[in-house]
């Protein structure tokens, strides 16, 4: 298989990669966590002005027509730079179920502003209960007249206290659990009945509790056919997996050249403890599992125009090595540095706990090792 890029490729790879190398500091990042917004307003627009944010979005949408491996090469440079923006929750999550399923209305409404760097979105999907699983929504959709009334809980909505605009799964019929019945549902987050509770997660990102007490929605605010959300949502999270593979490479880069770098000047009996074949050994596994990690970030990107079965079963495959690979970098390179390594004004455990964080989002080590048996074993 050729990995190699294309022209167009290379030159979003370099644009992205300059911007984060030249305008995304550690220093400015570390200001951006105590604002309240919690990411730059400016880079957004940035992101815009460059097209970053129009990559994934079909042209028919008025984007560039990107596909898995330029949605990696972003995700990736954003990985480096451990960015705050709300790219994952707005363009990928909210911004794909709108490519995919919006009316042409929906579409000029919401992704020509999404596009724009004019519009905040997010996915609120996940509920206190659901764990990972993708069909366990409890939020109900009764059918009011021409519209609905939403009523229910969700959780951890990412960047949910800064959205404008929510895509909010809810049941329409069926029991809880099953695939059929989930009906996505755009939502004001002013809308009367929302109510949000935001809070900074451990990673430096930000997230919401919602709660949707009989909010009423009209008819056209529907995205694709009622009840039948679920096929979108799996097609939706499997594009975030992609892109959260992707920034754990560009995030198992850094901690790597940090701890090499580190263990070339810090020095202990008169020499560079890097000299010490014990350490070097550990180096060595460190590079290996960041490069079993590019791998399968780059099979993983592939895969999205593959049949469901086998984009599912490399989807899982991906996030349970990646998420093991992670934590390994992680946990490693925080050990080879010692106390430094878990100083706050120091970049590297930045790094560690947004690769303990990618491990979870989405489904963890332990969830997707047992959906990629489970896919085998029907296959």
């Amino acid at each position: 298989m050729d990995f190699s890029l294309t022209d167009e490729q290379r030159m979003l790879q370099d644009t992205a990669d300059r911007l984060v190398r030249e305008q995304y500091t550690f220093e400015e990042r570390q200001k951006l966590l105590d604002s309240e917004q919690g990411f730059s307003a400016e880079m957004w627009r940035q992101y815009a002005n460059l097209g970053l944010l129009g990559v994934p979005f079909s042209e028919a949408s008025g984007g560039f027509g990107g596909g898995g491996v330029e949605l990696m090469l972003i995700s990736q440079a954003f990985g480096r730079g451990l960015i705050l923006e709300p790219y994952l929750a707005t363009v990928v999550l909210a911004g794909g179920l709108l490519d995919a399923a919006g009316t042409e209305a929906q579409k000029a409404e919401y992704v020509e502003r999404i596009i724009g760097g004019d519009l905040i979105a997010s996915f609120a999907h996940s509920e206190p209960t659901s764990g990972y699983a993708l069909s366990q929504v409890e939020t109900r959709a009764e059918k009011q007249g021409d519209g609905y009334r939403l009523t229910g809980r969700k959780a951890v909505v990412p960047h949910g206290d800064s959205a404008e605009w929510l895509i909010v799964s809810a049941r329409i019929s069926g029991d809880t659990g099953a695939e059929d019945g989930i009906g996505l549902f755009l939502v004001d987050a002013a809308a009367k009945g929302v109510t949000r509770r935001g809070y900074p997660t451990i990673d430096g990102l930000r997230a919401a509790e919602i709660a949707l007490d009989a909010v009423e929605v009209p008819g056209t605010a529907c995205l694709g056919e009622p009840g039948q959300g679920y096929a979108l949502i799996e097609q939706a999270v499997g594009r975030a997996i992609v892109a959260l593979c992707a920034e754990a490479v560009g995030a198992m880069e850094v901690a790597c050249d940090l701890t090499l770098d580190y263990l070339k000047q810090r020095k202990q009996f008169g020499v560079p403890i890097g000299k010490f074949q014990a350490l070097q050994h550990r180096m060595v596994d460190m590079r290996i599992e960041l490069e079993q990690a590019r791998s399968m970030a780059i099979l993983a990107a592939s895969s999205l125009d593959a049949g469901r079965e086998e984009r599912e079963r490399v989807l899982s495959a991906a996030k349970c090595l990646i998420g093991k690979a992670g934590r390994h970098v992680a946990e490693e390179a925080i050990q080879l540095h010692g106390g430094i390594g878990m100083t706050w004004e120091y970049s590297l455990p930045h790094y560690a706990k947004r690769l303990v964080m990618i491990d979870h989002q989405l489904g963890d080590v332990d969830f997707h090792l047992e959906r990629f048996s489970d896919l085998m074993e029907t296959a």
